[in-house]
């Protein structure tokens, strides 16, 4: 999924950071978080590099696995900077608990990718665009217009969200995180197959089975506002 400073979230296909003033002390605590889960990776990749080496190799700048560490990286800080904007925007706690819970679980994954392009030496971004890495058949779930990868929101949708409040807000945020956690799972099942580095690969795994828990519940709370995925 870090940079030197988490004061403030990287730019992503929605231009500023969105929400007010609460929103912001959130990323600032976010942020933390993955500076916390930066140091941990980078502390617990350093004892195992050599073993890492030795076994698979440091993958090349085009390989699958260090394509995905920065796909991923993006696509939740989406996921981040969405469940921040639904907390301002509501006062349900089903819906706030499952928020900071995706952006808690995001932000950590996000240090631990990035932790590892850093150990890598390579670049957090590549040259060749987004979904590159990405072998023919596991794009399951489309990109639409004016999104960046599978399942991630446009500026407008995102624009969208900020302004209802209340139940109007919350089916919103399920049903854009249901997508995007669509298009996150498409991701992971390609690292499953396609990473060699065997931790990528369960970290992969492990979001694949986690997104799947969390699409449940949103599909329930969905559900239970008289909604649906869309």
């Amino acid at each position: 999924m870090t940079e030197t400073t988490a004061t403030a979230p990287e730019t992503t296909n929605s231009g500023a950071p969105h929400g007010s003033a609460p929103a912001l002390s959130r990323w600032l605590i976010v942020g933390a978080v993955a500076l916390v889960a930066l140091a941990l990776a980078l502390g617990i990749l350093a004892v195992t590099s050599n073993k890492n080496d030795e076994a698979t190799g440091v993958p090349a700048a085009s390989a699958a696995d260090a394509g995905f560490a920065r796909d991923m990286a993006v696509h939740h800080q989406q996921a981040v900077e969405m469940a921040c904007i639904v907390r301002d925007r509501t006062t349900n706690e089903d819906v706030r608990r499952l928020a900071y819970d995706i952006a808690q679980t995001q932000a950590n994954q996000r240090g631990m990718l990035l932790g590892r392009l850093y150990l890598w030496d390579l670049s957090k971004t590549s040259p060749d665009g987004y979904m590159t890495w990405m072998q023919g058949g596991h794009m399951g779930h489309q990109v639409k217009d004016g999104s960046l990868m599978p399942g991630m929101a446009t500026s407008a949708e995102l624009d969208q969200l900020g302004r209802p409040k209340g139940k109007q807000a919350e089916v919103l945020y399920l049903q854009l995180m249901y997508d995007h956690h669509m298009g996150g799972i498409d991701m992971a099942r390609a690292c499953a197959q396609q990473c060699t580095v065997p931790q990528e690969r369960k970290l992969a795994q492990g979001m694949v089975d986690a997104q799947q828990s969390e699409m449940k519940v949103m599909a329930d709370l969905l559900s239970a506002r008289g909604s649906t995925p869309r």
